[in-house]
C-alpha cells in the first residue's frame, strides 16, 4: 500500500473517525481516566483533559457520568488548577473514595519548576460534580531518597484501615509502589515499599525505571497491582499487572497498541473493573479535527491460571446492539459496529476501501489472535503494524472466541481467554465498509 501526503482534510471529511460511545470530547484532548466511583444509580468517570490540542494548557480533572457505562454524559471539569495552588501547572492522575457522605479525590498537583507532584487532595460535597480547594495529604520524598519520579495516588479501604499507593522511581534501583496507612484519610504513616522491581524485561516488556498510574485490586484474597511503566528516555510504556503478595513477575494487561494509564474502580456491580486511555496511534500533525483521546470501554477484570489479569468488555455494552444478529460475512457496515466470532479459526477483514483494510487472524491450532492494520489507512500519519497474542482462546469458557468493537478509529478486541488487544485505525475512506469473515461471525450495529 502507498502512503501519500495530503493537504488536511475537513472536520466533515474525517467525522467517520470520531468514537460515539467511547468516552472523548468533542474539542480538546484527553488522556489518563481517573477515580471512577459509583454513586447511587450513577457511575462517575473523572479524567486528564485540556479544552484544546495546546498540551501546554495546564491539565484539569474532565468528568463524565452514566447509569450504564456505556452511555455517558460529560460535564464541567470536576477539578481545575488554582491560579495560587498547589495544582497551578495541573492537576493529574489519582482517584476518588466515599468519605462518608462526601467524595474524596486524591490526586498529583503540579507546579513548574519543582522535582515532584505533591499528592493533594480535594472534598465533593455535591456528590461529585465539584471538588473544594486542595491540600497536602502525605510529604515529597527527601532528596536523600533520590527518586525520579513520585506521583499518582490510589487510595482504597481494605482491612479496616486506609491505603494509599503512589508510583514512583528510584535512582539506581528501578520502579516501585510507595505505601502510607491511614485510619481518617488525614493522617498518613508511610509503610515503605509495597512492590519494587529493578528495570528489567518481562516477557519481553521493559519494566520501567519508574511507575506511574498504580492501583490496586483484590481479587479472590490475591492483591494485584496494575502499573503503567515509564522511563525519562522513552515515556509512557506498558500496562503491567503482578500479585503483590508473590515475587513481581509482570504481564500485560493490554496486548494490543494504544492502551495506557489504566484507572480501577474497586467495588462496581459487575465487580473489579479497569478503564484505560487509548492514545492516537497516529502522528500529531493527523490530529486534524480538534479532538484527540478517549476512554477504553469499562473492563469486568479476572486473574488467569498465569496470574495475568484477564479483561471482557462490560457486560451492558449489549445494549448498544441494534435489532437481532445478522451474518458478518458480506455486511455493510458502519463506524460502530460489533463483530462476533463463537470459534474456530477464521479470518475477519473490514474493507474500509480498495486500499484500506483491518485485517484479523484466529488460529485456534497455535492458540493465537492477531490484528493487522498495516494497510488500514492511506494517511500519512497514522501508524501501522502487527499485533499478536498467545494464549488466546478458552474453547471451555462461554465466551465467544473473539468480539470485535469498531468505533470510528478505535478498535478493542477481546478474546474467550480474557486477552485484550487495543489499537487505533484511520481509513480515509468514508463508510459504509464491507465485512469479509467466516460464515458463523455475526455483526451488530451498535447506537450510543
Amino acid at each position: 500500500m502507498t502512503r501519500t501526503q495530503s493537504a488536511p482534510r475537513s472536520a466533515a471529511a474525517v467525522a467517520h473517525l470520531r468514537p460515539r460511545f467511547h468516552v472523548r470530547l468533542p474539542r480538546g484532548f484527553i488522556n489518563d481516566p481517573n477515580g471512577p466511583i459509583e454513586s447511587g444509580s450513577d457511575v462517575h468517570l473523572y479524567f486528564q483533559s485540556r479544552p484544546t490540542l495546546d498540551l501546554d494548557v495546564p491539565v484539569e480533572w474532565g468528568h463524565a457520568t452514566s447509569s450504564d457505562y456505556v452511555r455517558w454524559a460529560l460535564h464541567r471539569p470536576a477539578i481545575a488548577p488554582l491560579p495560587d495552588g498547589p495544582d497551578r501547572d495541573g492537576c493529574w492522575s489519582g482517584n476518588t473514595v466515599r468519605d462518608g457522605d462526601r467524595i474524596r479525590a486524591f490526586y498529583s498537583g503540579r507546579v513548574e519548576g519543582l522535582p515532584y507532584q505533591s499528592v493533594l487532595t480535594a472534598v465533593s460535597d455535591d456528590g461529585g460534580n465539584t471538588f473544594g480547594r486542595p491540600h497536602q495529604a502525605i510529604p515529597d520524598p527527601l532528596p536523600s531518597e533520590q527518586a525520579i519520579m513520585f506521583r499518582d495516588p490510589f487510595v482504597w479501604h481494605e482491612d479496616n484501615a486506609w491505603w494509599m499507593a503512589v508510583g514512583v522511581g528510584y535512582a539506581g534501583r528501578g520502579a516501585g509502589i510507595a505505601l502510607y496507612r491511614s485510619t481518617d484519610l488525614q493522617d498518613w504513616t508511610a509503610e515503605g515499599a509495597f512492590a519494587e522491581l529493578p528495570r528489567s524485561q518481562a516477557a519481553g516488556e521493559d519494566t520501567g525505571a519508574a511507575w506511574e498510574c498504580p492501583q490496586v485490586l483484590t481479587i479472590d484474597g490475591r492483591r494485584m497491582a496494575v502499573v503503567s511503566s515509564w522511563s525519562p528516555e522513552g515515556g509512557p510504556g506498558q500496562v503491567l499487572s503482578f500479585d503483590v503478595s508473590a515475587p513481581a513477575n509482570p504481564h500485560r494487561v493490554d496486548h494490543g497498541t494504544n492502551f495506557y494509564a489504566a484507572s480501577a474502580l474497586r467495588d462496581s456491580r459487575f465487580g473489579p473493573l479497569l478503564f484505560g486511555w487509548l492514545t492516537e496511534g497516529r502522528d500529531r500533525p493527523g490530529w486534524t479535527d480538534g479532538w484527540a483521546g478517549a476512554i477504553s470501554l469499562p473492563r469486568v477484570v479476572w486473574v488467569g491460571a498465569d496470574s495475568s489479569l484477564r479483561s471482557a468488555p462490560v457486560p451492558t455494552i449489549q445494549t448498544l446492539r441494534t435489532g437481532a444478529a445478522s451474518p458478518a460475512d458480506g455486511a455493510s457496515t458502519s463506524p460502530q459496529c460489533e463483530i462476533e466470532i463463537p470459534g474456530g479459526s477464521g479470518r475477519v477483514v473490514v474493507q474500509f476501501g480498495d486500499q484500506e483494510r483491518l485485517e484479523i487472524e484466529l488460529d485456534a491450532a497455535t492458540n493465537t489472535l492477531t490484528v493487522d492494520r498495516s494497510s488500514a489507512s492511506l494517511a500519512p500519519h497514522a501508524h501501522q503494524g502487527r499485533m499478536q497474542v498467545t494464549d488466546a482462546f478458552d474453547p471451555t469458557s462461554d465466551r465467544p472466541a473473539a468480539r470485535i468493537f469498531l468505533d470510528g478509529s478505535v478498535v478493542e478486541v477481546f478474546t474467550s481467554s480474557g486477552r485484550v488487544l487495543s489499537t487505533r485505525v484511520y481509513p480515509t475512506t468514508p463508510p459504509p465498509w464491507r465485512i469479509e469473515a467466516p460464515s458463523t461471525a455475526r455483526h451488530w450495529s451498535l447506537a450510543p
